[in-house]
């Protein structure tokens, strides 16, 4: 009983070891500059492209594993470049299912790129971070902002940075 007894619980210390994600950053960002008009799925303006291939210049050393996009044109041409340079797919989520995405997103190994929109990107951080409220939704203009959230086991932390803050460097 008592050899049992030590196996289920050696069992069950392994399994916790085991589940344990492994240390990875996420790099939150809003889709780069549209073209402004009455399309519900406009496409990137010329400078909504550079943007877009800047990003993934920023990304090229951060050994991306996955991306993520919402299924508009915006948002999967913004991840476009980095997924040519990756070779990596871009997969669609539901930014209407943000929770259940947070928990995927919790659950990935490896750093991760997901584009999303003014709303739906700070709240995705806010709910990674369990603080809610900690960032608004972005103004209309406000294209600059990467949210970067790094989870590991002393826990997750998150910072903004612009993409200013990368021509520095």
């Amino acid at each position: 009983m008592k050899n049992l007894l030590f196996l289920f619980l050696v069992s069950i210390f392994l399994y916790a070891c085991g589940t344990k994600s492994k240390p990875k950053t996420i790099y939150i960002v809003r889709h780069a500059e549209k073209h402004l008009t009455q399309d519900r799925d406009p496409e990137l303006a010329q400078v909504g492209m550079f943007r877009s291939i800047k990003l993934s210049q920023i990304l090229a050393d951060k050994d991306i594993k996955h991306i993520y996009s919402t299924n508009y044109k915006r948002t999967r041409h913004t991840a476009q470049p980095t997924s040519d340079d990756t070779r990596l797919p871009i997969q669609i989520y539901d930014p209407a299912k943000q929770e259940e995405f947070a928990e995927l997103l919790k659950g990935l190994e490896g750093n991760v790129l997901v584009v999303g929109h003014s709303n739906t990107a700070p709240r995705l951080v806010n709910i990674l971070l369990g603080e809610e409220g900690k960032y608004p939704d972005l103004e209309d203009v406000d294209y600059e902002n990467i949210y970067i959230v790094s989870m590991d086991e002393g826990g997750t932390t998150s910072e903004i940075k612009t993409f200013k803050d990368f021509s520095e460097q």
